[in-house]
């Protein structure tokens, strides 16, 4: 059952690489780099300073540096445990995919995908009624996560993964914050 899985995660992974050209591949690499996205993590951090103040804006960011650090530290302990390797080293398809960036790391699961979708998680509950639009914040881990898939780096179910444990941890630090800041 197992192995089954594994190999519908190759093939799906391998459809999805394969819809990349090189003509986008630069671009790819700019998505994919955090610092790149800092426009929008500013624009954000209006939006929420605008709505709550200084103060509870630097208690939210508190919030948000521990979420990331945790998130970060489990992907890490998943990674280390399973020690799967990411597409780009997996020898049974690495000759027959698109790889845009190497990395020697492991890859399960995609800290990428966990940290994104953990971080719009806890925005989203926190600002879903003060912005009529503020769901498509979760366009972000999308595009995002695709671009861990399109440079060879991770494949689907690793992205699956880091998504449930991204909203699910970002769900949990927003009951935390909702605990602490209403007490």
């Amino acid at each position: 059952m197992l192995e089954k899985l594994i190999q519908l995660d190759k093939q799906l992974f391998i459809f999805l690489n394969g819809l990349g050209s090189s003509t986008f591949d630069a671009l790819w690499l700019i998505i994919t780099k955090q610092a790149y996205w800092m426009p929008i993590f500013l624009f954000l951090l209006y939006l929420v300073y605008k709505k709550i103040g200084t103060r509870q804006t630097l208690i939210l960011l508190l919030f948000v540096a521990v979420l990331v650090a945790f998130t970060d530290q489990i992907t890490n302990l998943f990674k280390n445990h399973f020690q799967r390797l990411r597409p780009c080293n997996d020898t049974s398809i690495n000759t027959i995919i698109r790889v845009v960036k190497g990395s020697n790391s492991y890859s399960f699961f995609s800290g990428h995908a966990a940290n994104t979708s953990a971080v719009a998680m806890f925005l989203f509950l926190n600002f879903r009624k003060k912005y009529k639009y503020f769901g498509v914040i979760f366009i972000w881990p999308l595009i995002f996560a695709y671009s861990r898939i399109y440079l060879g780096l991770h494949f689907p179910v690793d992205i699956l993964t880091g998504y449930f444990f991204g909203t699910t941890f970002g769900f949990l630090m927003f009951k935390v914050y909702r605990k602490i800041i209403v007490s």
